[in-house]
């Protein structure tokens, strides 16, 4: 009765069978967009090929991968050639290819591109906005999945590494339509809550799946957040706009943790070490000083206190023999100015004084008299003036000038004709 019942793996190769004696699908010719890309280190490249409606998972071996011409990167479009097969392990149907040629890139891909050109020339990826990442952090805020392995490898590494760090959890979705305005919104919410620093990303995905942290509102989220961002979104060959907006990168979730936070037993190395360095410092200090008090304690003042005292009542000796000396001296001098004074002549006959001025009075009168005009009148002679100056040159009047002559005992007024 049970001999009608066949197990999964006849099933599968029976179809595997169909498959591979279909004349049609023994050479197939393919057009489609390289997604979920990755190169073994065997040389082979396992990837999915996809359009907008199906995709098919895609294997090319090495001996097929060296003549390719080109690098193949997700959000490519090629043109490949293979066979149709079925994998029996998983039942799945795939394509192996043989050939595979460049068809353009995808348009995710010119988009990525696009954004990170546009982006890049109004300087958000440079150097000198990007913020440092606190060495000893007391609160790291995660955005992420509030499920799912990266929350779960950041807390289990943050915990593990600096369990003294309080860990924050921010939920967004991560992948879908709808992911990137969830980022952008708790990316802002993160920053009211006075982190440390903001870890945002997920796990590893297709270029599909990790397409939110290419988005450009979730970029200028990153760039205009005043808390330090360590972007950690995808493996460490996965790089999005958000990782060159981030003030940091890190090539997985758990790397991202390992460089939010320090290990503790470096720490207490670190402090040890700082510890061993001050105490050597003290101790140094401190025979320094004691060296210094014991030449101090040497000193002839502290030997001899006295000396002190001893050498300031020499000083005020000497002070105060200089001011006897100087005040006998100045009342010496001025006694001597006194003596030379009151025996002066003019002191002792003070008439003699009086006569040498008025002499001198006499003298001085006697000039003024002999200058006076009113003399040169006396002697006959007459000034005459014109508009009360005195004339010196008939050149200095006219014909009907009216002129003023004037003579000892009086003055006449004329008129020139």
């Amino acid at each position: 009765m049970n001999d009608k019942y066949i197990s999964v793996n006849q099933l599968t190769r029976y179809i595997k069978y169909k498959i591979d004696n279909d004349i049609n699908l023994n050479e197939v010719f393919l057009r489609g967009e390289i997604s979920n890309f990755k190169a073994h280190s065997r040389g082979h490249f396992y990837f999915t090929l996809k359009d907008e409606k199906s995709r098919i998972s895609a294997i090319m071996f090495s001996s097929s991968t060296k003549n390719i011409k080109f690098v193949p990167q997700d959000g490519m479009k090629v043109l490949v050639t293979g066979k149709i097969s079925v994998f029996e392990t998983t039942g799945n149907y795939q394509i192996y290819v043989n050939e595979m040629l460049e068809d353009g890139v995808g348009n995710l891909y010119i988009a990525y591109e696009q954004l990170k050109k546009k982006l890049d020339e109004e300087g958000l990826f440079k150097t000198d906005h990007k913020k440092p990442i606190p060495k000893i952090p007391n609160r790291v805020g995660v955005v992420t999945a509030p499920t799912g392995a990266a929350i779960k490898d950041i807390i289990s590494t943050i915990k593990r590494r600096w369990p003294l760090c309080e860990i924050l959890l921010f939920p967004a979705l991560v992948q879908g339509e709808l992911a990137h305005e969830t980022i952008v919104e708790q990316i802002k919410n993160a920053d009211n809550y006075n982190l440390d620093t903001l870890i945002v990303g997920r796990g590893g995905g297709s270029i599909e799946d990790l397409w939110p942290f290419n988005e450009e509102d979730v970029a200028r989220a990153i760039y205009n957040c005043n808390t330090p961002i360590i972007s950690a979104v995808g493996h460490e060959v996965d790089f999005t706009i958000a990782d060159f907006v981030a003030d940091l990168r890190a090539p997985t979730p758990t790397g991202a943790a390992e460089m939010a936070v320090p290990q503790k037993n470096e720490v207490i190395s670190l402090i040890n070490q700082i510890n061993i360095r001050l105490n050597k410092a003290l101790i140094n200090k401190i025979n320094i000083n004691k060296k210094h008090l014991e030449e101090i304690k040497k000193h002839y003042i502290f030997t001899n206190p006295i000396s002190i005292y001893q050498a300031k009542e020499m000083n005020y000796d000497s002070i105060l023999e200089r001011l006897k000396y100087s005040l006998t001296n100045l009342i010496h001098v001025k006694e001597k100015n006194y003596q030379r004074v009151t025996s002066s002549i003019i002191l002792q006959n003070p008439e003699i004084l009086f006569d040498k001025k008025k002499n001198k009075y006499i003298n001085i009168l006697s000039k003024l008299e002999t200058l006076s005009p009113l003399k040169t009148l006396q002697r006959g002679y007459s000034i005459t003036k014109k508009d009360n100056k005195v004339i010196t040159s008939i050149k200095n009047i006219k014909k009907g000038d009216n002129i003023k002559i004037e003579f000892n005992d009086g003055n006449i007024n004329a008129k020139v004709i």
